[in-house]
């Protein structure tokens, strides 16, 4: 889907049903969407309708979509402050736990990735403890002529001191590949710390200077979930396709 709102400067209004309507027929009309015609209608109507009752302020539409800028290869300062001091980034490959590690893996991005777009996106769930939202991002690698698309189930946990707030926070960004939870344990686990960890060592950004007192945030205790399905109460959908 195209015509995502300017990342670079976020709209504090939110749109009228009208108008995300009308967008959403816009984008409705493009090579995706005519590839699944009734199913790209319905999501795009279905997005619209949730964010067009976004009024009550309560469910952070500009959260989603400095998330997806994020994801696009544009990080900012300000984009990175929306998250808490001790917040956790976790997905396939990294597990951060605190701003500082999570900056760094951001901000690493654009220079790993020649680009990244943000292909549609379409809320799941949407209330005053989390955003989640199914998103699909199209990834071009800079040392090989690559470009692979991965759609991921992405839930942000709102920082409950923060979330009836002006500036809203996230605690918990996790993303997830497909319908189990990750367990946290073995090998596996111990790669992604260890990525997030030295990651940001080697790196000579100035925007990360920012964050370094975030390194001695408080730091969460690892969720384990066995087997990553009812233990961890995963969602048990398959958010691949």
């Amino acid at each position: 889907m195209s015509g995502y709102p300017d990342h670079s400067s976020m709209p504090d209004a939110v749109p009228t049903r009208s108008k995300l309507l009308s967008t959403g027929f816009r984008d409705f009309v493009n090579r995706h969407a005519l590839a699944h015609p009734q199913k790209a209608l319905t999501v795009q109507l279905h997005n619209a309708e949730v964010c067009a009752n976004m009024s009550n302020g309560n469910f952070p539409r500009q959260q989603m979509h400095l998330i997806i800028a994020l994801y696009s290869c544009q990080p900012t300062v300000e984009r990175v402050k929306r998250y808490t001091a001790d917040c956790v980034y976790d997905d396939q490959f990294v597990y951060a736990n605190d701003r500082y590690k999570m900056a760094g893996q951001w901000f690493a991005l654009p220079k790993l990735f020649k680009s990244s777009v943000n292909e549609s996106y379409e809320v799941i769930r949407s209330d005053e403890d989390m955003i989640q939202f199914k998103n699909k991002q199209s990834w071009t690698f800079r040392l090989i002529p690559k470009t692979a698309t991965i759609t991921g189930l992405v839930s942000l946990v709102l920082d409950p001191a923060t979330k009836d707030s002006d500036f809203m926070q996230i605690k918990y960004h996790k993303d997830q590949a497909n319908d189990k939870d990750y367990s946290h344990e073995g090998l596996g686990f111990s790669f992604k710390k260890w990525q997030a960890d030295n990651v940001v060592k080697h790196m000579d950004t100035p925007e990360l200077k920012e964050f370094e007192q975030d390194r001695t945030a408080a730091k969460e205790h690892v969720r384990k979930y066995g087997t990553g399905t009812e233990e961890g109460e995963a969602p048990k959908r398959d958010f691949t396709s």
